[in-house]
C-alpha cells in the first residue's frame, strides 16, 4: 500500500515537471543543432520577462503619474535612458548566471569574506522586504478600490492569490515564466488600452523623448525618482539565478549561443517595461496635465481619471495595478527567497518566506501610515540596500577567474561603471532629498 501511494506521488511529481522538463529538452536540441526556426528562440525566453516585472511594479506608478501630471511629455527621455541603463545591468546578471552556473549570491558567499558577506545578506533581506511591501501594498490598493473595499481586506486577498501562485514555483521553472509572462502581457494590454483611451499629443511625446530637458528643481526631483529606483536590487540578484540553470551547456560555443539569445530576450523584455512606464507617464500627461497637475497618488489619479477620461479608463488602470503588485510580489518573494538560499546555503518553506515579506505592509497599514507615503518610503530603502548587488555584479562580471573568456570587456566596463555612477549618484541625491540634506543644485 505504502509502494503504490509513494508510486502515484512520483507520478504526479513527474507529470507536473514535464512542462519544464519538455522545455529543457528543447533547449537542449537547439544547441545540438537538432531543432531550428524562430519558434526554438521562445524556449529560451522567461528569465527577462520575469526580471522586467520589477521595472513595472507599483513603486514606479507615482513617480510615472507625478512626471506626466507636473510636467506632461518633458520627462519621458528621463524614463527612456532609465531603460536603457536597466537593459545593461540585468543582461549582465543573466551573463553572470549563464557563464558561471552560479547566482550573485552564491558568488558572494564563495569569493567574498564571510563578514562581508553577512552584512551584503542583511541589507539584501531589508531590501527584499522593502521591495515587497511596496508591491503587495500596490496589489491591495488596485483591489481595495477597483471593488470598494477596505485596505485590509485587498491585502488579505493578495497575499492568498500570490502564495497560489509561488506554490507553481515548484512545478519548474517553466509554469512560472508562463504566469508571470500571462500578467506582463496583461499589463501591456491595459497601458495599450489606456493609451488608445486618453488623446495623446504624439508630437510632444517624439519631442520628449529625445529632449533632455529639466525645466525646474522639482523636475530634477521626480528625474531622479525615476532613474534612481531604476536598477532593483532584488531584479539584479533573482536573474542571476533564473539563467544559472535552465540550459545544459557542453562548451563556450553553447554559452556564446545561449547569451546572444538572453540578451535579445533582455533588450525584448525591457523594452516592453520601458513602453509601459512611458504609456503610464503619456497617460498622466494627456488626463492630468491641464488642470490636475497636483495629482501624485494612486488614489486620487484612479478617483480624476473616471470624470475625465470614463470608467472604463479608471478601471483599465486598476487592472494593471492590481496585476502589477500581484506579479511583481511573486517575483519578490522568489528573489528573497534565492537571496536566503545564496547566501546562507538556508531554503525556508516558501508559505513562511511569503509571511515573513507580508508583515511589514500589515504593520504599515495597522498603524494608518499612508499606503503612498509607504510606496515612497519603500524606494528610500532599496536606494540605501542597491550599491551592494550592482557593485557585486560589477566585481564579479570583470573577474577574469570568475568570468573566464566571458570577462566583459573595456568599452562594457566603461558602460556599466558610468551607468553605476549615474544611479548611485542620483540615488544618493534622492537619500540626501529624503532625510533634508542640502543639494546645492537643487535649491531653488
Amino acid at each position: 500500500m505504502q509502494n503504490a501511494t509513494r508510486q502515484n506521488a512520483a507520478r504526479q511529481s513527474s507529470s507536473r515537471q514535464d512542462l519544464t522538463r519538455r522545455t529543457q529538452s528543447g533547449i537542449t536540441a537547439v544547441l545540438t543543432g537538432q531543432r531550428h526556426g524562430w519558434r526554438s528562440r521562445l524556449l529560451f525566453a522567461g528569465p527577462a520577462i520575469i526580471a522586467s516585472v520589477a521595472y513595472m511594479d507599483p513603486g514606479n506608478y507615482a513617480t510615472n503619474i507625478q512626471a506626466g501630471a507636473g510636467y506632461g511629455y518633458t520627462l519621458l527621455w528621463v524614463v527612456l535612458l532609465a531603460n536603457l541603463i536597466a537593459m545593461l545591468f540585468q543582461a549582465l546578471s543573466a551573463r553572470l548566471g549563464i557563464v558561471t552556473g552560479k547566482n550573485l549570491a552564491e558568488l558572494s558567499r564563495d569569493h567574498l569574506p564571510r563578514p562581508l558577506v553577512w552584512v551584503m545578506w542583511a541589507v539584501s533581506e531589508v531590501a527584499a522586504m522593502a521591495t515587497d511591501l511596496a508591491e503587495f501594498l500596490g496589489g491591495a490598493i488596485g483591489l481595495a478600490l477597483l471593488f470598494n473595499l477596505p485596505l485590509i481586506v485587498g491585502m488579505g486577498i493578495t497575499a492568498i492569490v500570490t502564495y497560489g501562485i509561488l506554490i507553481f514555483e515548484g512545478r519548474g521553472f517553466r509554469p512560472m515564466e508562463l504566469i508571470i509572462g500571462a500578467m506582463v502581457g496583461l499589463i501591456g494590454l491595459c497601458y495599450l488600452a489606456e493609451i488608445l483611451i486618453a488623446p495623446i499629443d504624439w508630437g510632444a511625446t517624439a519631442t520628449g523623448l529625445v529632449t533632455p530637458n529639466l525645466p525646474d528643481a522639482a523636475a530634477l526631483t521626480i528625474a531622479v525618482g525615476i532613474i534612481g529606483a531604476t536598477v532593483m536590487p532584488h531584479a539584479i540578484y533573482l536573474h542571476s539565478g533564473l539563467t544559472q540553470s535552465r540550459a545544459v551547456m557542453r562548451d563556450d560555443t553553447d554559452r556564446r549561443r545561449v547569451l546572444s539569445y538572453s540578451n535579445t530576450e533582455v533588450v525584448l523584455a525591457l523594452a516592453v517595461a520601458g513602453m509601459v512606464n512611458m504609456a503610464m507617464v503619456m497617460m498622466a500627461a494627456s488626463a492630468f496635465h491641464q488642470g490636475h497637475s497636483e495629482v501624485a497618488e494612486i488614489e486620487t489619479a484612479y478617483h480624476t481619471l473616471t470624470p475625465l477620461l470614463g470608467a472604463a479608463a479608471a478601471a483599465i488602470f486598476l487592472t494593471s495595478l492590481i496585476a502589477s503588485g500581484i506579479s511583481s510580489s511573486v517575483v519578490g518573494t522568489m528573489a528573497g527567497q534565492m537571496i536566503m538560499q545564496g547566501f546562507l546555503h538556508i531554503r525556508i518553506p516558501i508559505w513562511l518566506r511569503r509571511l515573513i515579506t507580508m508583515i511589514p505592509a500589515f504593520a504599515v497599514v495597522a498603524m494608518g501610515v499612508n499606503a503612498t507615503e509607504a510606496l515612497v518610503m519603500s524606494q528610500v530603502v532599496l536606494s540605501i540596500a542597491l550599491p551592494v548587488p550592482m557593485l557585486a555584479l560589477l566585481y564579479f562580471s570583470a573577474r577574469r577567474d570568475v568570468m573566464g573568456a566571458f570577462r566583459i570587456g573595456p568599452v562594457l566596463r566603461v558602460l556599466a561603471v558610468l551607468g553605476a555612477c549615474a544611479v548611485l549618484g542620483l540615488n544618493f541625491v534622492l537619500l540626501a532629498e529624503t532625510f533634508g540634506l542640502p543639494i546645492p543644485f537643487l535649491a531653488n
